[in-house]
């Protein structure tokens, strides 16, 4: 018989800050992590993100205090469904390159019984994770519970974005609940296990392979400003004490899926101390910056999280939103200007409809401007932007896009492109429809 000991939805606040959480009082060591009895007869387990050696201002990890440690399993087995994931993008077995404007129709919910994990699939990425380096962005799309079954990552970590129904997660670290226009960030290893209780679910993932989420710098913008630290959630200790349970335990590993059989649930962390935990973050308070004089503002001012690379100022991931905010620049073409970029873009819309589209970017669907591929506004969106009055207006009302933005040349999966069936073959007459407006004869107006 089960019996939970837990705090719904409780949170701490702050990003990067070392938290130390108890579900029972005094669960956690005092003085030191590795007694030799622990508090309540729990076992004192350390999960790292970084390697020991990492300087103290980038490392990460956790120390948990659980009833059963987690290597109580039996060994993995390759999983038991055929899977839609890739883990080398370099291995053109697994992509179909192309230098093509893409865009998808809404990824299916499944109409066979399909949980979070299961329903996975692999849409571009670049790198490789076995030598943990390089990025992927994934589309879930479930309809049922992960029941007596948990999940965890060694390739990566996954920021997750629901587009459709809330996402109840229970992690070792404690519950978490997540909205459409909320996003969850879960670090590699760290097992959970995800609920639907409204029913189907989908959203968008992006992993990446090394290096962690940070809040990106700010520079001359000041001290506060986009999103500010204190808005970050990561959940209080929970547990469940049960004698014997059969769980299943599935592990992301090198781009495959496995599994391993335990007796009892992951999610008996009584406590825990550090800085490596998950956590979320809802994408209306974010406080947003903008050109209040004259010009669009390239879209890094709108950058929530950042995956830095060892370049400085270019990241392996971005993760950037388009929220509603005041528009009210003088003389200026204020949708987005015309691109080509050194970095990939991949968008989707969680809901609304995008500022630069006027048809077929529709929530639940996606697109890539891969790199130095020319895009921007479809030819109605340039023509009234180009003769609107440019009064102030509130822009993007009831709308949620985002950006996943890399350094990285992110290549298409073959199930993305040839069978997921959602390409849209003809998003490139979107732009077809762009006449010459050159004037030879035109004058500078008077003053």
């Amino acid at each position: 018989m089960a019996k939970e000991f837990k705090n719904d939805y409780k949170y701490q606040p702050g990003f990067g800050n070392h938290f130390s959480s108890e579900a029972l009082p005094d669960a956690l060591p005092k003085g030191q992590n590795t007694p030799q009895l622990c508090p309540y007869g729990l076992y004192a387990e350390q999960l790292s993100g970084t390697a020991f050696t990492v300087d103290r201002k980038h490392n990460e990890r956790s120390w948990i205090y659980r009833i059963r440690p987690s290597v109580c399993h039996t060994p993995f087995e390759p999983f038991h469904r055929k899977t839609h994931l890739v883990g080398n993008y370099t291995d053109e077995a697994n992509v179909d390159i192309t230098p093509n404007q893409l865009r998808w129709s809404p990824f299916d919910i499944p109409t066979e019984p399909t949980d979070f994990v299961e329903g996975l699939h692999s849409i571009a990425g670049a790198g490789d994770v076995g030598v943990k380096h390089g990025m992927a962005v994934l589309v879930y799309a479930a309809n049922k519970s992960m029941d007596d079954t948990a999940f965890y990552n060694s390739d990566g970590d996954f920021l997750i974005v629901p587009q459709q129904g809330r996402l109840d997660i229970t992690t070792e670290f404690g519950k978490i609940l997540v909205h459409p226009n909320e996003i969850c960030v879960i670090q590699r290893g760290i097992r959970y296990s995800v609920a639907l209780p409204d029913g189907p679910s989908r959203g968008y993932i992006c992993e990446v392979f090394n290096g962690t989420w940070s809040l990106p710098d700010l520079g001359p913008i000041g001290a506060n400003g986009l999103a500010n630290g204190r808005d970050f959630q990561t959940p209080v200790a929970a547990f469940v004490h049960e004698d014997v349970r059969p769980f299943r335990i599935v592990n992301k590993y090198g781009g495959r899926l496995f599994t391993a059989k335990q007796e009892h649930t992951p999610f008996d962390v009584v406590a825990w101390h550090g800085n490596y935990a998950p956590f979320k973050y809802n994408l209306a308070h974010f406080n947003t910056i903008n050109s209040v004089s004259y010009d669009h503002i390239d879209p890094s001012i709108f950058t929530v999280l950042t995956c830095k690379s060892e370049k400085p100022g270019t990241a392996i991931a971005d993760f950037v939103i388009f929220p509603p905010r005041w528009s009210v620049q003088e003389n200026t073409f204020r949708p987005p200007y015309f691109h080509r970029n050194c970095m990939s873009e991949f968008m989707g819309l969680i809901h609304g409809t995008y500022e630069a589209k006027q048809g077929g970017f529709v929530p639940g669907g996606a697109s890539l401007h891969s790199m130095m591929t020319p895009h921007g506004p479809d030819a109605p969106t340039f023509d009234k932007a180009s003769v609107e009055e440019l009064k102030p207006m509130y822009i993007a009302k009831g709308t949620q896009a985002f950006m996943f933005e890399s350094s990285m040349q992110l290549q298409p999966t073959h199930w993305a492109i040839a069978e997921s069936g959602k390409v849209q073959h003809d998003y490139f007459k979107a732009w077809q429809g762009l006449k010459s407006n050159f004037d030879p004869n035109w004058k500078p107006a008077s003053h």
